[in-house]
């Protein structure tokens, strides 16, 4: 039954936060908490960056809203920015990751639907997230996403993650494919890093077929795994990438970036959004990017992120429970050998914000602004809370 005007979608914790200070939230109790998820990888800057702050300040006292029957400034300048970083052509920009990853299907289909393909497919990961939306839980490779939403959206064909074999397969026989549309780094699917050759290998497999490259760098984009985007490691460039969570540090904004004949595939009436690409929201994002680059916290997140695993693997390495340590800069997981939900209330407790996924897999995913003592501080803290459960 629904409590306080709300629909009972979230089961939220018992705790409000009214202040936020950099790596630090303070609830309505004055108790100080240190953040290790950032709203899901959300603020990449930490809480209340100076820059972030005053931006929104100035042009929500300038211009918040016009939609996209005007130009707009912001928008124009922000999707070069991001086209400039990513070797992409043209933006669309949304209000999600789930929007981004929307207009990237979209793209897709009208993409094959061009090359005379009468039901386009998209190649998608097993245990992969893209979004709450129809397509995009059709897309998403967990059924507890999708349970008691059927009928899916059709036109997604299944395979294993980091299993190249298995594309060429379907390659070899599937002619409706028209795109593969992967995570670099699966975020929901409990931070699984695929091999070293997995991405480029991919390039390949579509180079050959025609197809669309597409990486959704809903989580990994940003700066948050050591680059501005992920695939910026593998010396390859995809078709569309898209990006949100990190983007806006706060406020509500995804991009679908898209290069070549996918960048020119959407013509006018083909898709829109209301609220997309809106100045606030824009003018933001332009100082979060600018302040990523300038501050050179791709590079910080990927010393940092080897600074905690590398403190983790030392201070975890004689608990059984614990069966792995691994990250790709600041994305990190500790996988448990049981279900450990309950340590994100311990934790809780302890002052101390981290998030379970896929059940066993305790995630991190702290500000690329964290300094190395406070790194510190919360290694110390959840190897103590990990010992502890584990003994239990």
């Amino acid at each position: 039954m629904a409590t306080s005007g709300l629909m009972t979608t979230y089961k939220p914790m018992s705790v409000t936060f009214e202040k936020g200070d950099g790596v630090w939230l303070y609830d309505t109790e004055g108790k100080q908490y240190l953040d290790c998820i950032t709203g899901i990888a959300v603020c990449g800057l930490g809480h209340c960056h100076p820059r972030v702050t005053q931006t929104i300040q100035d042009q929500a006292q300038r211009l918040v809203h016009t939609s996209n029957l005007y130009r707009i400034r912001y928008q124009e300048e922000l999707g070069a920015r991001l086209a400039e970083i990513s070797n992409m052509e043209a933006c669309f920009f949304g209000n999600s990751g789930a929007e981004a990853n929307e207009c990237a299907i979209k793209i897709a289909r009208l993409y094959g639907h061009n090359k005379g393909i009468e039901k386009p497919a998209i190649v998608v990961a097993d245990q992969s997230f893209h979004g709450r939306t129809l397509a995009t839980l059709s897309a998403t490779g967990n059924r507890k996403v999708q349970a008691g939403f059927e009928p899916l959206v059709q036109g997604f064909v299944r395979s294993p993650y980091n299993d190249l074999d298995a594309i060429r397969t379907i390659a070899a026989n599937n002619t409706n494919v028209v795109a593969v549309m992967v995570e670099p780094v699966q975020g929901e699917g409990g931070i699984n890093i695929p091999a070293d050759d997995y991405l480029s290998g991919l390039r390949q497999i579509c180079d050959d077929n025609g197809w669309l490259l597409i990486l959704d760098e809903i989580q990994t984009g940003n700066g948050r795994t050591g680059t501005y985007f992920n695939y910026q490691q593998h010396g390859i460039l995809p078709d569309v990438v898209t990006t949100a969570k990190g983007l806006g540090n706060g406020l509500p904004i995804g991009a679908c970036l898209a290069r070549g004949e996918a960048a020119n595939t959407l013509k006018p009436g083909n898709h829109g959004s209301t609220y997309g690409g809106n100045p606030l929201c824009c003018a933001t994002a332009l100082t979060v990017v600018n302040t990523l680059v300038e501050e050179n916290l791709p590079q910080r997140a990927a010393e940092l992120g080897r600074r905690i695993v590398d403190n983790l693997k030392t201070q975890l390495e004689s608990v059984a429970m614990v069966r792995e340590v691994r990250g790709k800069g600041l994305m990190i997981g500790i996988e448990l050998t049981q279900a450990c939900s309950p340590l994100v209330a311990l934790a809780k407790d302890r002052g101390l914000l981290i998030n379970v996924t896929a059940e066993k897999v305790i995630r991190l995913l702290p500000a690329l602004t964290m300094s190395d003592e406070e790194s510190d501080n919360m290694v110390n803290l959840l190897s103590q809370l990990i010992k502890e459960y584990a003994a239990q």
